[in-house]
């Protein structure tokens, strides 16, 4: 456990502390840290965070035994807490963190997913690949940090968001190399790159998808730009930039990964690295030709949508990069769902089919009524029920619902995360 002295020493040398007082208790021993008042005890340092928070939360945490606490403004409080005032508790939190977590993220292969639609498949087809290759070579199996779950090593939960704040992300992989895990593979957000939750991180892997207008919204990004450049900084700290040549603005991806030190391709084009053809409907399954410097081999997926394809394809780009046989890709991709995604559930009668999927921009939407017409020609009718969360990423409303008016014979709208 470091002391309160060691933790401004990190600060000061990443040139973010304003101002601190310490009242001689500098060697006091930190050993809890985090931003929820209700989780605050003896010897925690308190992070005070967010646009919306109160003196109350900080009271509170001293309350319940917090020793010094780290904040942009000054409290008056009651009797001598030690505070450090920082120029950016966003910039400082993941600082803190991975000090209190004493760097587990570098004893880790992690692997990082970003774009508009498909990480979260795209990260459990990375797992499910991993998880075959280690357990072939008798290793435990790999972590995961998705928009459904986290999966350390210690524990699966339900996850609350896409990316994790930086003191759950470095609690994750503090488990993770504690009980023996070697490989992380993670959703990474536009909001957790713009807001610097994964500041602190080098990531050996870092995949580019896809990009198209979302989260735009006076919560979320101001504008397009904003989106497309907090996306892209992915590659400041990325070993190995793999590409969808396939995306839109392939060539702004391409020129923002030169900032990592190789890049691998994919996607349809001739000149790809990881190049895929010949793609093919065969009964329930797709199956599709990979063509590279070391393969080329037909692979077969377990799951519908033909828009899946182009998450395989990124999940065996991340594979060939980590040198894992061809055989370990062909088992996973061929047994490996996703909960939420393209979930199907027929009636006994077989006359009514439903698919669940949480496509929920107007990329995603797209393609699933693509897939829905291509996929499913014995169904006459498409009946679509969906919902807008509130208060983000406002050009949503409008292009789900022109696009399920179009594509619909029904539509049914409903809440959603209210």
């Amino acid at each position: 456990m470091k002391h309160i002295k060691q933790y401004l020493n990190l600060l000061m040398e990443e040139g973010l502390v304003l101002s601190y007082c310490l009242y001689e208790k500098e060697n006091e021993k930190v050993c809890h840290m985090t931003y929820d008042s209700k989780e605050a005890e003896a010897g925690s340092m308190f992070l005070c965070k967010g646009a919306g928070f109160k003196k109350e939360y900080l009271m509170e945490a001293l309350q319940r035994g917090a020793a010094v606490y780290v904040s942009e403004e000054y409290y008056e409080t009651e009797g001598e807490v030690p505070y450090i005032l920082v120029k950016s508790m966003r910039k400082a939190m993941p600082v803190l963190a991975k000090a209190f977590y004493r760097e587990a993220d570098e004893k880790l292969f992690l692997t990082g997913v970003t774009g508009t639609k498909g990480k979260t498949t795209t990260v459990y087809y990375i797992r499910a690949i991993l998880d075959e290759y280690l357990k072939d070579r008798q290793e435990k199996a790999s972590g995961l940090i998705s928009t459904i779950e986290t999966c350390d090593g210690v524990s699966c939960e339900e996850s609350r968001l896409t990316t994790p704040e930086s003191i759950e992300l470095f609690r994750y992989f503090r488990n993770a190399v504690d009980s023996g895990v070697r490989h992380m593979t993670m959703e990474v957000s536009s909001q957790a790159l713009k807001y610097r939750r994964v500041r602190e991180l080098q990531f050996q892997v870092g995949i580019f998808l896809n990009i198209s207008r979302d989260h735009i919204s006076p919560k979320e990004h101001v504008d397009f730009e904003d989106y497309f450049s907090s996306k892209l900084s992915l590659f400041r700290q990325t070993e190995v930039a793999c590409v969808n040549l396939n995306a839109d603005y392939a060539d702004r991806i391409l020129k923002a990964a030169h900032k990592a030190e190789r890049i691998v391709t994919f996607g349809t084009k001739k000149h790809a690295d990881i190049r895929c053809s010949e793609i093919r409907t065969e009964g329930r399954h797709l199956s599709f030709r990979v063509t590279c410097d070391r393969f080329s081999e037909r692979f077969e997926l377990g799951m519908r949508g033909k828009f899946n394809i182009e998450n395989a394809l990124a999940a065996i780009t991340a594979a060939y990069v980590y040198g894992v046989p061809v055989a370990c890709m062909h088992r996973a991709l061929r047994k490996t769902l996703v909960p939420g995604r393209m979930e199907t559930f027929a009636s006994s009668d077989g006359k009514i089919c439903g698919i669940v999927d949480f496509a929920h921009n107007r990329l995603s939407f797209e393609k699933l009524f693509d897939a829905a017409f291509q996929e499913y020609t014995a169904y006459r009718r498409i009946i679509t029920v969906f919902g807008c969360p509130g208060g983000k990423a406002l050009n949503r409303r409008r292009e789900l619902g022109i696009i399920a008016g179009l594509f619909s014979d029904e539509v049914i709208l409903t809440t959603d995360d209210p």
